[in-house]
């Protein structure tokens, strides 16, 4: 998509704080609606829409591929965003108009009308499908913007630890607040598929409503080197020549093993204590210590060089989830201490991983003398996916070699595997990722990059 217009006028200016304001809470609506999604759409195909064991395999499939289809959009989007020119700039213009088909989509996904099984798979196929693709347009250009819009690399590494921070908060909220909120809005003793229907569709009103935020309080950078209009020839030889940025994404994917806490913790607790409801300390342990950490890495970024806190960070993690390994999960206190001290180091890496990112689409526009935060911050998303799916898809493995199923007794060898699937996997991942992140540097001399 290419729309020329005047680009001769210069957008009124807006203060920082108000442009760090907006773009936290835009953050935080964004979310909200996130979590609402992908935590609570199994629970409601299955307890509110009538959605049989047989259809949740079907499910598990749409949403796989989904998955997948959406990773690979990711690079495609942010191609076109760099390939974007309008009077709003590049990355707005998909901020204003992706809302309202996120709002919507996220509302029809649980309103399943009552029809036949088959069918209800169609809706729900041809909704999740849509329902991805329109939350790839609005996250890929949000990211794009904090590293447009910041040219200060302080102020912007505050800002992305304010975003992840209040985004870890909406996730906590979220999950305690929207199972309560369906249930006041069912107007009855118990819970309805109508009511959470009506949840949904206001949370993800008010929700895309404030993300709304980032594009009328916003402004994208000025800058005299390419960065709207962009061809595919100068994004894709900027791409190859940005090693740092690639550095990133390498690390990041082979860190896989940070993300299976949160994709098997729910399955661990069940093997390991035979409670689900374990899972809130958990989940709990977990977000306290990313708020708390994505909060203080910025002040950390002032003392020491992001490749200098991201190895040292991913180290701690390996040895942290060691540790927990050798401890054991019969004390239940000491695994919820380990989880928290494992969110602080998922928080910094979180907040330094966009930070670096940033910082060399900064670097690339120096020596390349292009700007392409489209497809550099798609980078982190399809990285952020690929990290996802491959816990899933590891955590499953260990499951599988475990035998655990439900309605089968527990044994002391299931639990032993398991709890290795969350601990030791995540520490040779840390290990593994930290080699990428040792080539990373910014500040090379400027180089040349093939005119369009």
């Amino acid at each position: 998509m290419t729309v020329t217009t005047d680009q001769t006028a210069t957008p009124p200016a807006i203060p920082l704080r108000t442009q760090s304001l907006a773009v936290v809470t835009a953050g935080f609506g964004q979310n909200i609606v996130l979590t609402t999604v992908s935590t609570f759409i199994l629970v409601y195909l299955l307890q509110y829409a009538g959605i049989s064991t047989a259809g949740l395999a079907v499910v598990t499939i749409i949403i796989t591929v989904s998955k997948i289809i959406d990773a690979i959009l990711d690079p495609v989007m942010g191609s076109i965003i760099d390939m974007t020119r309008t009077r709003w700039g590049k990355l707005r213009p998909y901020i204003l108009f992706s809302a309202a088909p996120v709002a919507l989509l996220s509302g029809l996904l649980f309103t399943i009308p009552d029809i036949a099984e088959p069918l209800k798979l169609v809706y729900f196929g041809v909704c999740y499908m849509l329902w991805s693709l329109a939350y790839t347009v609005c996250d890929v250009p949000f990211w794009g913007l904090i590293g447009s819009a910041f040219t200060d690399p302080a102020a912007r590494t505050r800002v992305i630890g304010m975003v992840r921070a209040f985004g870890a908060i909406a996730l906590g909220l979220a999950t305690l607040g929207m199972p309560w909120l369906a249930r006041l809005l069912s107007f009855g003793p118990e819970t309805t598929s109508a009511g959470w229907s009506l949840a949904v569709f206001i949370t993800s009103i008010l929700g895309m409503s404030v993300f709304l935020l980032a594009f009328f309080f916003t402004r994208e950078r000025q800058t005299t080197a390419a960065s709207t209009g962009l061809t595919m020839r100068q994004l894709l030889s900027t791409l190859v020549h940005n090693t740092p940025l690639l550095m990133v994404l390498l690390g990041s994917v082979l860190g896989f093993g940070r993300f299976i806490v949160q994709a098997g913790g729910a399955v661990f607790v069940v093997i390991a204590y035979g409670d689900e409801g374990t899972f809130t300390l958990v989940g709990a342990a977990i977000i306290l210590g990313m708020v708390i950490s994505s909060f203080t890495t910025p002040l950390l970024l002032r003392r020491m060089s992001a490749r200098t806190l991201v190895v040292v960070s991913t180290l701690i993690a390996a040895v942290l989830y060691a540790a927990m390994y050798v401890v054991g999960y019969s004390n239940l206190v000491a695994i919820l201490v380990f989880i928290f001290l494992t969110g602080l180091t998922l928080g910094i890496f979180l907040v330094t991983q966009a930070t670096m990112i940033a910082d060399s689409v900064d670097d690339a526009e120096r020596r390349l003398g292009v700007r392409n935060d489209g497809i550099s911050f798609a980078g982190l998303t399809f990285a952020s996916k690929i990290m996802n799916a491959l816990a899933v898809l590891v955590f499953g493995v260990f499951v599988v070699i475990a035998g655990y199923e439900a309605g089968v007794d527990v044994t002391e060898s299931m639990q032993n595997t398991v709890f290795a699937a969350i601990t030791l996997v995540p520490a040779a991942s840390c290990l593994i990722s930290v080699i990428p992140f040792l080539f990373y540097r910014v500040g090379a001399p400027a180089a040349s990059v093939t005119p369009e």
